[in-house]
């Protein structure tokens, strides 16, 4: 999900309330400004706490509060990140921005309920933001809280009848629900219509293992092997591919790697006992 910058306000809000250190603080802002372009997290944050040092009772300051937490969370200090992103809510409540940024890192962070809390809140400044729609219908899926989910996904295509994102999240509800036959339907469309979209494959891949279509989830996982660069969770979904076709060791190896990427400890160790 995009972590997203507010620099833009921060422009407005410094010509708009000028103060005799407005100089400094605006400085600081462009270093951070610059720092940030360079990926250069650990001197971005410093420039702008500098900033809020500057002119603590600065407008701008909900703006650069958000930008500060989106950089923390690069950093992966992602306590800190949320801190700062409800700091910079407490002064702008309604600001969708923050409330994307935030509903995104609770997401993160396994806060379900609160995600959904700050989705619901931004839905209602911003009724047709697809993108929060989209999410939230997602989390929706994961409480299976289905009819919620379609909700969201119906309301997309309603906002924009050609939107992928609606057609993948009703690709898995339908693959939650057990209408594997529909979710394949729409999977098998979604690729014909854009064939380097690799989610779609990815998603397809664990349809295709849940049917016992091994070798056609196969395929489509070799093909992102090929195409992209792996992630812990094709690692996990092709050792589970694998071991329904009796690869015992190749699996290991699989898991082996998904754990070293990050993946849950537990549900790796879960599988690599079924490998023994």
């Amino acid at each position: 999900m995009d972590k997203r910058f507010l620099f833009l306000a921060i422009s407005f809000f410094c010509f708009a309330a000028p103060t005799l250190s407005a100089q400094t603080y605006e400085e600081w802002i462009e270093k951070s400004c610059d720092f940030t372009d360079k990926k250069d997290w650990v001197s971005a944050e410093e420039a702008l706490k500098n900033a809020m040092r500057e002119e603590p009772g600065n407008p701008a300051n909900f703006a650069l509060l958000c930008n500060l937490g989106t950089i923390q969370r690069r950093q992966g200090k992602k306590q800190e990140a949320l801190l700062s992103y409800t700091a910079a809510l407490s002064r702008h409540p309604k600001n969708v921005t923050i409330l994307e940024n935030r509903a995104s890192l609770y997401t993160e962070l396994g806060e379900t309920d609160k995600a959904i809390n700050d989705y619901t809140a931004l839905l209602i400044v911003d009724p047709e933001h697809q993108e929060s729609l989209y999410c939230r219908g997602l989390l929706y899926l994961g409480q299976k809280k289905f009819a919620a989910a379609e909700a969201d996904f119906d309301k997309i295509l309603q906002v924009n009848e050609k939107s992928v994102r609606a057609r993948l999240g009703y690709a898995i509800l339908e693959k939650l629900r057990g209408n594997y036959t529909e979710s394949e339907r729409i999977y098998n469309y979604l690729i014909s219509e854009m064939p380097r979209e690799w989610v779609l494959y990815e998603g397809r891949a664990d349809l295709y293992f849940l049917m016992g279509k091994n070798a056609r989830a196969m395929a489509d996982l070799n093909k992102l092997f090929v195409e992209t660069q792996p992630t812990a969770s094709l690692y996990l979904l092709r050792a589970k591919v694998k071991i329904a076709q009796y690869e015992k060791q190749s699996a290991l190896e699989d898991l082996q790697k998904a754990k070293e990427m990050g993946y849950d400890p537990l549900i790796v160790d879960e599988l690599m006992r079924m490998c023994q």
